[in-house]
């Protein structure tokens, strides 16, 4: 009995490491992706999010063995921070966001990547505004309204409640932006 637990858990940890390092690695790239996204460098930003995608989708099989790691903290932090590089790629290119197609993204990672991608999009009103692109500024400001009030319609608890709290305080910070910009005009 003990060898055959011993046998099953060295596998399982081995999976278990493999799925944290990989996840490791798509977080890091989808942090450069959001980076370039913000620096307006769209094409490196694509590939580097391509990558981050690929390796969370080569991820797939290894979680099907031990469908507990789909809810580990790093496997998790990367979904979720793929969701807000892709979706903020979304608002770049078609200034607007439409659901990602991929079978292995659960409600909860489009909701996080959701509040998340609206500090993103504060972070864009000020490298707006900051080029005088006053107009792209108000647009994007729009965006974030959207989403938080969309957000609101859902009685979010725990953790997303606490990236919904977070999504508030951005629109927050956009709309004192915009006036900010419209006091100084």
């Amino acid at each position: 009995m003990f060898s055959k637990l011993r046998k099953e858990y060295q596998i399982y940890e081995k999976i278990r490491i493999f799925v944290i390092n990989q996840a490791n690695l798509a977080l890091h790239k989808a942090k450069q992706a959001i980076f370039c996204f913000q620096r307006e460098e769209i094409s490196s930003g694509e590939k580097i999010l391509n990558e981050a995608e690929k390796i969370l989708s080569s991820l797939q099989k290894k979680l099907n063995q031990a469908l507990d790691l789909r809810f580990n903290g790093a496997y998790k932090a990367a979904v979720e921070e793929y969701v807000e590089a892709k979706l903020f790629w979304q608002v770049l290119k078609f200034n607007k966001i439409k659901l990602i197609n991929k079978k292995w993204l659960r409600f909860d990672d489009y909701l996080a990547g959701l509040c998340d991608l609206t500090g993103e999009l504060v972070r864009r009103m000020i490298v707006l505004s900051t080029n005088g692109r006053f107009d792209e500024v108000e647009k994007v400001k729009n965006i974030v309204a959207d989403i938080v009030g969309e957000l609101t319609k859902i009685n979010l608890t725990g953790y997303l409640r606490h990236k919904y709290d977070e999504a508030k305080r951005n629109l927050e910070k956009a709309e004192q932006i915009i006036y900010e910009i419209k006091t100084k005009r």
